[in-house]
């Protein structure tokens, strides 16, 4: 594997499937430009969907043009209730890509136990893929996931999957890190999930931020720093041209285990402990409950994370547009916003050494953020 990958949802034609008249050749151009740069560089691993649109038809239209040894294919479809169901996807997915087989096949979006149970039952996701497998058509199975760890840490503990997409990054540590050191357990691959945008939006960063990296850009220090970790593998490039892979590629090949990657690290979080006291930046994220045992199903941890490196100068918009998520875009940001703070019971967070202070900062984070304009995810748009 690559450390880095030519993500797939970015660079497609929209969101929705299209019939190949409909694509736009200038689109389709910059779609093969894009995977060629990523070849020529040696990003030789290629990620898509069957939920991004016609990026997998578009991609059809290059890859059976390239010599099949020459890059790996990853594809990801949603979970569904029956392996007939799976299959019958698998097969547009493979009509679209022009191609015999995939070198990585994801269950897209475990995110609950439902899902996982839905899964793993027999004659469900999981023994499809092991058909797919015997039949030479899939080598290795995975799932992605916006999950935190204690769903995903369980479906790692299955021992059914080789590899995970999932959300770790500078923001997300260490709340995020039980899963990644799961997978690690069970040798599985780790690939992380658009580190440029999810991890704060650093391709559009804070000044402080662009301050605290240099001479590295935000994007730059974030990507050896997810990378300075073994147990991570991956980072997934979601190039909308061709010229989006050289801020990365020249990080990776000229700074790898440098240790600037970590003085800088040492600077940013220096930053946010004089800002907000070094307590709060250390502990603020221990023992909170999940947003299933918080009143009115808060997202009490999103919420404080998404605070916490906002008034840090870490991020900036992304706080805003990550909080009016929450509660729109179903598992994939569940829960719900900070509401009614004063009128709740607050007894759950108990075991934080910060309870007093946290219905305080969901109130502030709610003024702060909340737009009674609709907020969409990008496949939404």
């Amino acid at each position: 594997m690559p450390v880095l990958t030519c993500g797939g949802m970015r660079y497609q034609q929209g969101w929705q499937d299209l019939t190949p008249e409909k694509i736009d050749p200038k689109i389709q151009d910059n779609l093969e430009a894009c995977v060629h740069r990523a070849l020529e560089l040696g990003v030789n691993h290629i990620e898509t969907a069957r939920g991004y649109g016609p990026s997998e038809m578009q991609l059809g239209m290059v890859l059976p043009k390239i010599d099949r040894d020459a890059f790996m294919i990853q594809t990801k479809i949603g979970v569904k209730q029956t392996a007939r169901e799976f299959l019958e996807t698998f097969e547009t997915s493979m009509n679209h890509l022009g191609l015999e087989h995939v070198d990585f096949l994801s269950i897209h979006g475990i995110h609950t136990f439902d899902n996982l149970e839905t899964c793993m039952k027999k004659g469900g996701c999981v023994d499809a893929v092991r058909q797919l497998q015997k039949e030479g058509r899939v080598r290795f199975c995975g799932f992605s996931t916006h999950g935190s760890p204690e769903i995903v840490t369980p479906v790692c503990e299955t021992g059914e999957f080789d590899y995970v997409n999932l959300h770790w990054y500078f923001i997300y540590d260490p709340v995020h890190w039980p899963m990644v050191a799961a997978a690690n357990k069970q040798d599985m691959g780790v690939f992380i999930i658009s580190p440029n945008d999810k991890g704060g939006m650093l391709f559009n960063p804070t000044e402080k931020m662009s301050a605290l990296c240099d001479p590295l850009t935000p994007m730059q220090w974030h990507d050896l720093f997810c990378l300075s970790r073994p147990e991570v593998h991956t980072l997934s490039i979601g190039a909308a041209r061709p010229s989006d892979f050289d801020q990365h590629a020249a990080a990776v090949v000229n700074h790898w285990n440098d240790p600037m990657i970590g003085e800088i690290e040492t600077r940013v979080r220096q930053s946010m402990e004089a800002e907000l006291g070094a307590e709060w930046v250390r502990h603020w994220h221990e023992n909170l409950p999940h947003f299933t045992a918080c009143p009115g199903q808060i997202n009490v941890m999103d919420i404080l994370r998404l605070w916490t490196f906002d008034q840090a100068g870490i991020i900036d918009e992304f706080a805003a547009t990550r909080y009016n998520l929450i509660g729109t875009a179903g598992d994939w940001m569940p829960g719900q916003k900070a509401t009614d703070v004063d009128a709740r019971d607050w007894s759950c967070l108990s075991g934080n050494r910060f309870a007093d202070r946290i219905p305080t900062i969901l109130k502030e984070a709610h003024a702060l953020y909340y737009s009674e304009k609709e907020v969409k995810r990008l496949s939404e748009s």
